[in-house]
């Protein structure tokens, strides 16, 4: 009996949204969902620790950095690793660590243990993000990539908006720590999470883990019959390993530089506002309840951006949507700077949410798109793990401008000008010319071994 062949990226490309997609969507939503609870409640306990604790903002920023570090460490990391061994075993470390340590968070007695405690969470919750990502990317129908790439880490700024609305509602009675001790609650699903979170299909099938991959095949196309006979082939471009020198190579080297600009230009942007916008809204006069619904709407400005954003780079391409954003984020930024009403501030701080968090997220989408599947997990957490160094230097900055007291405008020009630059560097990033080979290789489900077509 003659062996059916089945393309395994063909038959993601081409597949119709199914229940299974959304499942995918939703596991991963609601990790970044806590993910972004975990890193937005900086914003949220910082004003209170610098009361509790007696520090500077300038010493705040440092703190306030700690878990940013860590998350540049835990992208490259987990980036790496997740290539190795799977994205489902790498995303459920990660959940473990970010969740648990920023649980422990809550029992921090100085700002020493706090900062230990934070950049151990910041493993988790960077290296978590380019997994997310690579594993909704892997699974989604080429036709709505961006689009469910995006709505998935929407869950991020969500995560946003339940940290400010709770910190709001819970702070002044139950104090800073009660933040800390809401985001224990992912390590109750890690068990549902280990369940029902499908491992990538491209790692199953390289692993020769058949039973598995055929089981989610016939999710992704019941039409189709799976069989012992089905041959499972791969469909990508040739790259030596999953190494950090892979980036450089088949003319991606300028790409991948400038994608670690971008990322280092809009996670410093993302991280200068979501450690001291209330700060910042304080300086300029308004009270601490209404500078916490300045994060919310900042947020909210993220998820709506960022599922317009999906949309449109779908309909047409994330390019130009990332670099019409980032410069409507620019000028939205400096209008901050300047005394208007209440609702055109609201709307100002939206749409500096919608650039700077939306525009860090359709980059990860953009990043999975340009890497083959080999080094995808390595490319996103290269460019996830540069970023934090952006993500590090935007609390610190923003506390060396609040120290020298400065008018509140010189601030949010400070915070454009990386919005700029970003979109300079987006515009000058051109698509490798890079010939895929097809049907590599080849797994006989029946004999479970590798073959060379």
């Amino acid at each position: 009996m003659t062996a059916k062949t089945m393309n395994v990226n063909a038959v993601v490309n081409n597949a119709k949204f199914r229940p299974f997609h959304l499942t995918v969507v939703l596991w991963c939503l609601f990790v970044v969902l806590f993910d972004g609870y975990d890193l937005a409640i900086n914003g949220v306990a910082l004003p209170l620790l610098m009361k509790e604790w007696g520090m500077s903002a300038v010493q705040a920023g440092m703190l306030a950095s700690t878990a940013l570090a860590g998350m540049m460490f835990g992208a490259m990391l987990f980036g790496m690793l997740a290539d190795k061994i799977g994205r489902k075993k790498v995303i459920l470390i990660c959940v473990t660590l970010f969740s648990g340590f920023t649980f422990l968070g809550g029992f921090a007695t100085n700002p020493t243990e706090f900062g230990a405690l934070r950049f151990i969470a910041g493993l988790g919750i960077g290296g978590v993000l380019p997994n997310l990502v690579a594993l909704t990317s892997e699974y989604a129908p080429q036709k709505l990539r961006s689009t469910l790439v995006t709505a998935m880490f929407s869950g991020y700024a969500m995560g946003g908006i339940m940290a400010a609305l709770l910190g709001a509602w819970l702070t002044p009675g139950f104090g800073w720590k009660i933040m800390f001790f809401i985001a224990g609650i992912p390590l109750l699903f890690i068990p549902i999470l280990w369940k029902f979170l499908p491992e990538s299909l491209t790692f199953l099938v390289k692993a020769q883990q058949v039973g598995k991959a055929q089981t989610i095949i016939q999710h992704l196309v019941p039409e189709e019959k799976v069989t012992s006979n089905t041959q499972l082939v791969l469909d990508e471009v040739r790259v030596p390993d999953a190494s950090v020198a892979a980036l450089f190579q088949q003319g991606r080297g300028m790409g991948t530089v400038l994608f670690w600009v971008c990322f280092f230009m809009c996670l410093l942007m993302v991280y200068a506002l979501g450690s001291w916008l209330p700060k910042l809204m304080m300086a300029a006069g308004y009270s601490m309840g209404s500078s916490l619904m300045f994060l919310m709407s900042l947020n909210i400005g993220a998820v709506i951006g960022t599922a317009g954003g999906g949309i449109l780079a779908d309909r047409f391409h994330l390019k130009p949507v990332i670099i019409s954003m980032l410069i409507i984020g620019a000028l939205a930024l400096v209008g901050l700077g300047f005394n208007s009403p209440q609702p055109v501030i609201y709307l100002l701080v939206a749409l500096a949410g919608a650039a700077s968090i939306g525009c860090s997220i359709l980059l990860y989408s953009y990043v999975a798109q340009y890497y083959p599947l080999a080094v995808r997990s390595t490319g996103l957490g290269w460019a996830s793990g540069i970023g934090r160094v952006g993500a590090i230097v935007g609390p610190i900055v923003i506390g060396f401008l609040l120290g020298m007291d400065l008018p509140h405008k010189m601030n949010f020009i400070a915070v454009a000008i990386p919005a700029i630059i970003a979109a300079i560097a987006v515009v000058l990033i051109r698509e490798p010319h890079v010939a895929s080979e097809p049907s590599q290789l080849a797994i006989n489900s029946k004999k479970k071994s590798y073959d060379v077509i």
